[in-house]
């Protein structure tokens, strides 16, 4: 017998958001079961995924009208609403121009505000900000903070960048071979998870070794790092340990997990070696 399929994230998405039938179990999203009422889960929800949503033949003010009429607005209603959204995201000046000649991260701007434009409950992003460059991805998610604050939109979004999901949302869930491994605010997960770091630099490899011992950590020629519940609480009691061995410190610094370390704890390799080249 072959193993089951692992799902990942984007597979997931699709099926929470009724583009793909759920391979076993049952999800409820805005109040309607997935299977059971998909026309009523599509009401309710907006989907961006990865790749572009509008086409290339219309105008963007135009993309913007027919999403609207598609969703059963009123002409007038679809208008008055692409105005808003165009003037919400910035894309006022860009209303007459066709997607395909958009940036990068103008076009993810237009595909946010074609998922909005019926006014959802929820709003799926899948890697919204993926192969945008840096001042891009801060762009949109400038934006997606102005969109949540605005309409008070609830949004679930999908990320390969940890320090996105761990600045910017309030509940962060952990995939690894397609099943959760841990499901929390970012700041618990690094707290149960990962812990402070002390991190020292001694004289010699069998200071290194020993510091290592005292502070039960681990020595990588002569740096230790130590893992600690609060690392500026704990640096002068185990330099004062340290001292009193006779052990000469050359450098020292503490530092707060990320969820690169939550990632690292949780299955032993880094989120990037999943990654392609």
């Amino acid at each position: 017998m072959s193993p089951k399929p692992l799902v990942g994230k984007s597979t997931t998405l699709r099926m929470l958001t009724t583009l793909l039938p759920p391979t076993s179990g049952t999800a409820v999203v805005a109040g309607r079961d997935v299977a059971r009422d998909p026309a009523g889960v599509r009401a309710r929800i907006g989907y961006v995924g990865q790749r572009n949503s509008a086409g290339e033949n219309f105008r963007v003010r135009d993309e913007l009208v027919t999403q609207g009429r598609s969703y059963g607005l009123t002409t007038a209603q679809a208008r008055a609403r692409a105005a808003e959204l165009l003037e919400l995201l910035d894309l006022e000046p860009l209303a007459t121009r066709k997607p395909g000649t958009l940036s990068g991260g103008q076009r993810r701007r237009l595909d946010i505000a074609l998922g909005l434009i019926h006014r959802p409950d929820l709003l799926f992003l899948d890697e919204p900000s993926t192969g945008l460059d840096p001042g891009s991805r801060a762009d949109i998610w400038a934006h997606i903070l102005r969109l949540r604050e605005t309409y008070g939109t609830t949004i679930f979004l999908t990320t390969h960048y940890l320090d996105e999901a761990d600045s910017m949302a309030e509940r962060v869930i952990v995939i690894d071979g397609g099943r959760v491994i841990a499901d929390g605010t970012a700041e618990r997960l690094k707290n149960d998870l990962a812990g402070d770091r002390l991190t020292i630099t001694t004289r010699t490899g069998h200071d290194a070794a020993e510091a290592a011992r005292i502070g039960g950590g681990e020595a990588d020629g002569l740096t230790v790092r130590v893992r600690v519940a609060n690392a500026a609480a704990a640096l002068p009691g185990y330099l004062r340990a340290l001292e009193a061995a006779g052990i000469e410190v050359a450098t020292a610094e503490t530092a707060r997990p990320t969820l690169d370390d939550v990632f690292l704890s949780l299955t032993g390799r880094k989120l990037d070696d999943d990654l392609p080249a």
